[in-house]
C-alpha cells in the first residue's frame, strides 16, 4: 500500500479553492540523495526555475528543518512558510510539507500547505508525490486557469528533483 499525505482539516482536499497533485515513479535513484536535493533550498534553483529569492530564518544551514520558516518567490507570488511536517528518510519513506502564505489582502492573497512525500519502492524505484492545497482569491483564479500553471509548475519541480537525483 502506498503512503499519502498528511493534511490539516484547514486544506482538506475538495473543500478548498484549488487542489494540485503531481506524482512520478522513477528508477534508480537513491531515497537519501533525492531527499538531499529537496530539503536543501540552496539546490532548488538548480532544478526548477519557480523557485527564486530563498531565504530561510536560520542561516546557519540551506537546509530545511521542522518549524523552520522561509521565504521565497514562485507563481509571481512571494511566500512565506513554514515547515509543519519533517520525516528524513526512515523505514523507506520521507515527508516535508510547509505551510506558505502572503499578505496581500486583495486578488493576489493566498493561503497554502504544501506537502512532498517520497517513498521507497522494491527495484531501486522511488515515487515522488506533491500535493497542494490552497485558499483565497488568487487560488480560485489559478484553479480556472487552463493549463492549470500549478499542475504544470509541480510537474517541473517532480521532474527536475527526478533529474539531478539520477544515480545511474
Amino acid at each position: 500500500m502506498l503512503h499519502q499525505i498528511n493534511f490539516p482539516t484547514r486544506f482538506l482536499p475538495g473543500t478548498t479553492d484549488n487542489f494540485v497533485s503531481n506524482e512520478v515513479i522513477v528508477a534508480n535513484r537513491d531515497l537519501a540523495t533525492v531527499w538531499h536535493y529537496l530539503v536543501d533550498t540552496s539546490e532548488w534553483e538548480k532544478y526548477y526555475d519557480n523557485a527564486t529569492n530563498i531565504h530561510l530564518a536560520d542561516q546557519t544551514s540551506p537546509e530545511l528543518h521542522f518549524a523552520e520558516r522561509f521565504h521565497f518567490d514562485t507563481f509571481g507570488f512571494p511566500i512565506e512558510a513554514q515547515v509543519m511536517e519533517l520525516e528524513a528518510p526512515t523505514g523507506g519513506v520521507a515527508r516535508i510539507a510547509w505551510h506558505g502564505w502572503n499578505n496581500d489582502e486583495a486578488a493576489n492573497a493566498i493561503d497554502v500547505y504544501h506537502a512532498f512525500l517520497l517513498e521507497e519502492l522494491p527495484g531501486k524505484r522511488v515515487r515522488l508525490l506533491t500535493q497542494e492545497s490552497q485558499l483565497g482569491p488568487a487560488a480560485k483564479q489559478l484553479a480556472t486557469q487552463r493549463p492549470n500553471p500549478m499542475l504544470n509548475g509541480h510537474q517541473a519541480w517532480l521532474d527536475g528533483l527526478a533529474a539531478i537525483s539520477a544515480t545511474d
